[in-house]
C-alpha cells in the first residue's frame, strides 16, 4: 500500500488549495478514504472522509469550505479547501482503513507522509 499526497503549500487567509492523494498497491475502489491533519502541538484530527459510493462526512470546523472527492479511475482522493483560515495550518495526510468497506481510520497504519499546508 502506498499513499502519496501532493498539493500543499503556503496561502494567504481566504485562499484555496487542492490536495491530492495517489493510492497504489491495493483495490482502491473497495476502500473508504479520509484526510487527517495535525498541527504543531495538537492532536491529529479527522478532516473529511468519503466512502466507496461517494458519501462524505466532515469535521464541523471545515463544513461548507472543504470538499472531499474521489476518482476511482485514477486511484486518487482529493481535498478541495476554500476560504482557508490560519488554524488550517497543519500537515495533511490521507488515510486508508485496514479493511475494505470499513470506516475505521483512527488506528489504521495506512497513511501517507503528508503534505504541509500553511495559511497566514
Amino acid at each position: 500500500v502506498q499513499l502519496v499526497e501532493s498539493g500543499g503549500g503556503s496561502v494567504a487567509a481566504g485562499g484555496s488549495l487542492r490536495l491530492s492523494c495517489a493510492a497504489s498497491g491495493y483495490t482502491y475502489s473497495s476502500y473508504c478514504m479520509a484526510w487527517f491533519r495535525q498541527a504543531p502541538g495538537k492532536e491529529r484530527e479527522g478532516v473529511a472522509a468519503i466512502d466507496t459510493v461517494g458519501l462524505t462526512s466532515y469535521a464541523d470546523s471545515v463544513k461548507g469550505r472543504f470538499t472531499i472527492s474521489r476518482d476511482d479511475a485514477n486511484n486518487t482522493v482529493y481535498l478541495q479547501m476554500n476560504d482557508l483560515k490560519p488554524d488550517a495550518t497543519a500537515v495533511y495526510c490521507c488515510v486508508r482503513p485496514q479493511r475494505p468497506f470499513n470506516e475505521q481510520f483512527d488506528e489504521s497504519p495506512y497513511r501517507g507522509q503528508g503534505t504541509q499546508v500553511t495559511v497566514s
